[in-house]
């Protein structure tokens, strides 16, 4: 579980909601509005739905638990991996990769393709192909939440202007007033607490994501091609050990 995550989303509203109890003096109901949830949350959704398909809507809900629930492995384990499988091919050739346990899926793929034989130009097409396919449908989420950032705010903008005509429309009935004065406040509170506490920290998280697993795969593409080619274990970590942050490339050296 990324507590990071977690952790600054329900703190940003945990305090949202104590200011809120904090200024009306334990009167929250106050912040609830039924024509601004209809504005502000259905019609942002009914919007976001109208720029993409329904699968790709749908999908952005499993996009989304990875911003909570994703356990990736490190570069350095992938590397540990790489070099043990590289020195397992030099010895005993690719058929002794074929009982490897290999926890990672990608290169689990990578290195069945080893075994069954296929030319290096077939293996690299093959696995860039697969890292394109899924860096594209990553992105298919992460748009999905910087669009429903994008039109919250102007869901709000426009369930104010709703609550201002009928304000104005209805300036010789005193009662009439502050429900109008309430639409068109508190749906532009909707909006902004909908783009910047939940869509675009998700979006943005989404992204970290991606490029995190790009890079790893990217990793384990050049590590099965230095096996494919026979070389050295110590040349393929070397190559490998340029993934790690400059801190990090010295101490598995070592190792």
């Amino acid at each position: 579980m990324d507590l990071a995550t977690l952790v600054g989303m329900l703190g940003a509203i945990g305090f949202i909601i104590m200011a809120m109890v904090l200024g009306s003096s334990g009167n929250v109901g106050m912040f609830m509005d039924t024509v601004s949830v209809l504005i502000v949350f259905a019609g942002s959704i009914f919007v976001v739905i109208s720029k993409f398909t329904l699968s790709q809507f749908f999908s952005s809900g499993k996009a989304a638990a990875k911003a909570f629930m994703f356990k990736i492995e490190a570069p350095e384990e992938l590397i540990e991996k790489a070099v043990q499988l590289a020195d397992s091919a030099r010895k005993g050739g690719f058929l002794a990769l074929e009982e490897a346990e290999i926890p990672n899926a990608f290169m689990q793929k990578g290195v069945n393709m080893l075994v069954d034989g296929h030319d290096a130009d077939v293996v690299r097409a093959t696995l860039q192909k697969d890292i394109s396919l899924t860096e594209k449908r990553h992105e298919n989420g992460i748009a999905i939440f910087k669009s429903l950032g994008d039109v919250a705010p102007a869901m709000g903008m426009i369930g104010t202007l709703v609550g201002l005509v009928a304000m104005l429309s209805n300036m010789d009935d005193p009662k009439a007033i502050g429900p109008a004065m309430a639409v068109a406040l508190l749906t532009t509170l909707y909006g902004a607490f909908i783009a910047n506490v939940i869509a675009i920290p998700l979006a943005d998280k989404l992204a970290i994501r991606n490029q995190q697993e790009k890079q790893n795969n990217q990793l384990i593409l050049d590590a099965i091609l230095g096996i494919q080619d026979g070389q050295n274990p110590k040349v393929i970590e070397g190559i490998l050990r340029n993934y790690l942050a400059q801190g990090k490339r010295e101490p598995v050296a070592a190792e």
